[in-house]
């Protein structure tokens, strides 16, 4: 494993032992570099218009085709360090 990967892996497990939640468009922006930063650009199909939250996770992450899984994975990471600093961190 990469040292990204490892800092990307670490970043993933710090996002879940903030002090505080960060807001909804935050949360959607975490989860959009984080797929884009593990998977790639956006697959399958957008979901349909019952299912809201499936609908704009998809759309947040479709916003970042083109980027590089290595670009996404250093701005989820720096996102992550960053809400650290905000919101604190129980680690």
């Amino acid at each position: 494993m990469s040292e990204l990967q490892d800092r990307f892996k670490t970043a993933s497990d710090e996002s879940v032992k903030l002090a505080k939640a960060p807001d909804n468009a935050t949360k959607l922006k975490m989860y959009a570099l984080f797929k884009q930063g593990s998977q790639g650009d956006v697959q399958g199909a957008r979901p349909g218009f019952t299912d809201l939250i499936g609908r704009a996770k998809y759309d947040e992450w479709a916003k970042l085709k083109g980027l590089g899984q290595e670009d996404a994975a250093q701005q989820y990471i720096d996102l992550v360090e960053s809400l650290k600093q905000q919101l604190g961190f129980n680690g």
